[in-house]
C-alpha cells in the first residue's frame, strides 16, 4: 500500500480507451491510492470507446492540483477532446511546473504537448501521434514504458503492465522525496 493516503487525478472525457481507464485506476487503487476522476461535469457518466461507462467525481473546473500527488491522462478519443479544455492544459502545466508525476499512454500525449511540457522530454505514444508529440519537441522512442523525471509514457493496451508498474513506481518515489 505505498500510496496509501495520497490522491490522483484521472481526465476522463467521452470515449477513453476502456482498459486504459481502468487498469491503472484500479492497480492506483490496489495500491492505496484514492483516484478521483474528473471530466467536464462532475457526477456525469462517460464511456469508454467500447461502452463502458464510469462517473465522474469533479468537474475540471473544481479540481487542484494542488490536492493531487500525481495525474494520469488515459487514451482513447478523448484525449482529443480533453487538449481543447483550458481546464485540463492549466491543471496538466500545475502539475508539470512542481514537478508531480504525470502519466499518459496512446493518444494522451495530444494533452502534453497542447499543454506545451513535452519540449527535451523523451516519451513515447501509439505511434500515430510520434510526430504530434517530436512537434511538441518529445524525444520519441519505441518502448513500453518510459520514465523521464516527472513524466510517465506509454504505447498501448499491451504495455499496461509495465507502464502502470512505471507510474506506481514513480509516484511512490514522489512521495519519498517529498517527506
Amino acid at each position: 500500500m505505498e500510496l496509501k493516503g495520497y490522491k490522483v487525478l484521472a481526465f476522463v472525457d467521452e470515449e477513453f480507451e476502456d482498459l486504459e481507464m481502468w487498469y491503472p485506476v484500479l492497480r492506483l487503487r490496489e495500491a492505496g491510492a484514492e483516484v478521483h476522476l474528473a471530466g467536464p461535469k462532475s457526477k456525469a457518466v462517460y464511456h469508454g470507446k467500447y461502452g463502458v461507462p464510469l462517473t465522474t467525481d469533479h468537474a475540471l473546473d473544481e479540481v487542484s492540483a494542488e490536492d493531487y500527488i500525481g495525474l494520469y491522462v488515459p487514451g482513447g478519443w478523448a484525449p482529443d477532446k480533453l487538449r481543447r479544455y483550458e481546464s485540463v492544459l492549466r491543471l496538466t502545466r500545475q502539475f508539470h511546473e512542481v514537478e508531480k508525476p504525470i502519466a499518459h499512454i496512446c493518444h494522451a500525449g495530444w494533452v502534453l504537448a497542447s499543454a506545451k511540457i513535452c519540449k527535451g522530454y523523451k516519451m513515447t505514444s501509439t505511434p500515430g501521434i510520434k510526430d504530434d508529440l517530436e512537434n511538441a519537441g518529445a524525444i520519441w522512442v519505441d518502448e513500453e514504458a518510459v520514465v523521464d523525471r516527472n513524466i510517465v509514457s506509454g504505447r498501448r493496451p499491451p504495455d499496461l503492465p509495465a507502464f502502470t508498474k512505471a507510474f506506481v513506481d514513480v509516484l511512490a518515489n514522489y512521495i519519498k522525496n517529498k517527506q
